[in-house]
């Protein structure tokens, strides 16, 4: 690429700043102006719900990189800035000022947003969401001091990490969930009843089979959740966490191909041949998996954004990383990698002690490794990402046996 080449990445988020980071490494001479929604320099998401929330991390530990490093690689930050049009014809964007920027590539990174509840009094005072560094230091300020009832409405992975978090705290802990068992959908009912187990033993009140039905208040402000039937929980403030949903508006109005994010090849290029798209928004095609997967967590980001960055710049790319993402919940550290699609109707196969929460659990489809969790068993996940990478069949009695190390199976 020529230094004349305009790049521009719209969202100042993780994969956004790995793939400006990324095109400097290249050797990218060209301009680069990132562009971001929010007020903050690009940051990591997991410890929000996390560490950060906690308040055992400093700020300072959330960000990608450090604020002067955009000016010394000569890449154009430009935070508080939403783009609001997106012309491919033209190579254009327009910004919500009327400025108009022109690209010779781009790239989408716009992340997704926290599904919004549609119920009689979600707009109260004390109901949050949680994905912004915003969102998290509001809840870690209220969280702090412990001895508040949170209510949680659903239990996702942020819902059932800031659960965790917010009852070492010192809180009273409430978690509201419409199915069964939390974490099913995820981990089939075994391995999410464990992570129910774990959270009543550190004394989370864990509902499932209940329905929410609206949020009651006074004076603007909420004092509880009111489910189906009627009964009210007390709450001084309310998580919702039902899910998120990918932020696809640009590529909807520029007429790019979008299902469940925006559709990209496995060198993550949207149908429009100079517009690509990285992270949580884009629904990208596996090669290994041979199927579109939209992953929502940091490690697609961290991967993915140079993925884009060396594609863009006409290199041969595929993006074949094993998806992967991980927990920290009260006492229970885990891993988790490989194909949440495939894992359905898979066997599993355990190594190690299941009583007391220190083994492997593997996906098996087919004979063949799909996914594999390791649950206070450390540095086994590379191991574990090899046995899903090479997809040919294992023995099941070797795969269990723990005398017998994971590359040898």
């Amino acid at each position: 690429m020529s230094k004349e080449q305009d790049f521009v990445i719209v969202g100042a988020s993780l994969a956004g700043a790995s793939a400006a980071k990324a095109l400097r490494d290249e050797g990218f001479t060209g301009s680069i102006r990132l562009l971001g929604a929010e007020a903050h320099h690009p940051y990591i998401r997991p410890p929000l719900s996390k560490g950060f929330l906690a308040g055992t991390a400093e700020r300072g530990t959330v960000f990608v990189e450090a604020d002067d490093w955009y000016a010394a690689n000569q890449v154009e930050f430009r935070p508080s800035t939403r783009v609001v049009g997106l012309d491919p014809r033209e190579h254009r964007l327009t910004l919500d000022g009327g400025e108009t920027l022109a690209w010779d590539r781009l790239l989408l990174a716009t992340g997704s947003s926290p599904r919004r509840l549609a119920i009689a009094g979600a707009d109260l005072a004390g109901v949050h969401y949680l994905r912004t560094l915003d969102d998290s230091e509001t809840l870690r300020d209220l969280l702090a001091g412990g001895g508040k009832r949170l209510v949680l409405i659903g239990s996702g992975w942020i819902g059932m990490e800031v659960a965790a978090t917010a009852r070492t705290l010192g809180n009273d802990v409430v978690i509201l969930e419409r199915d069964p068992i939390p974490l099913a959908n995820a981990l089939g009912d075994e391995l999410g009843q464990m992570f129910a187990d774990l959270h009543r033993e550190h004394g989370v009140t864990l509902r499932t089979s209940v329905v929410v039905d609206s949020i009651a208040g006074a004076d603007g402000r909420l004092t509880g959740v009111v489910l189906q039937g009627g009964e009210v929980v007390p709450a001084d403030l309310v998580l919702v966490g039902v899910g998120a949903v990918p932020n696809v508006g640009l590529a909807e109005d520029a007429r790019l191909q979008v299902e469940n994010g925006i559709v990209v090849n496995e060198s993550l290029q949207t149908s429009h041949p100079d517009i690509y798209a990285a992270g949580d928004v884009a629904n990208a095609y596996h090669p290994i998996a041979r199927m579109r997967l939209r992953s929502e967590h940091w490690a697609n980001a961290l991967h993915g954004g140079p993925a884009a960055a060396r594609a863009m710049l006409g290199q041969s790319v595929s993006f074949d990383a094993i998806p992967y993402f991980y927990t920290d919940q009260f006492d229970l550290g885990m891993e988790y990698s490989g194909f949440g699609p495939l894992t359905r109707g898979a066997d599993l196969v355990f190594r190690g002690d299941r009583g007391s929460r220190e083994f492997i659990a593997f996906w098996l489809a087919g004979g063949t490794v799909v996914a594999g969790m390791n649950v206070n068993v450390w540095d086994v996940n590379e191991a574990v990402q090899a046995l899903i990478r090479r997809g040919a069949p294992v023995d099941p009695g070797r795969l269990a046996d723990g005398s017998i190390p994971l590359e040898a199976v």
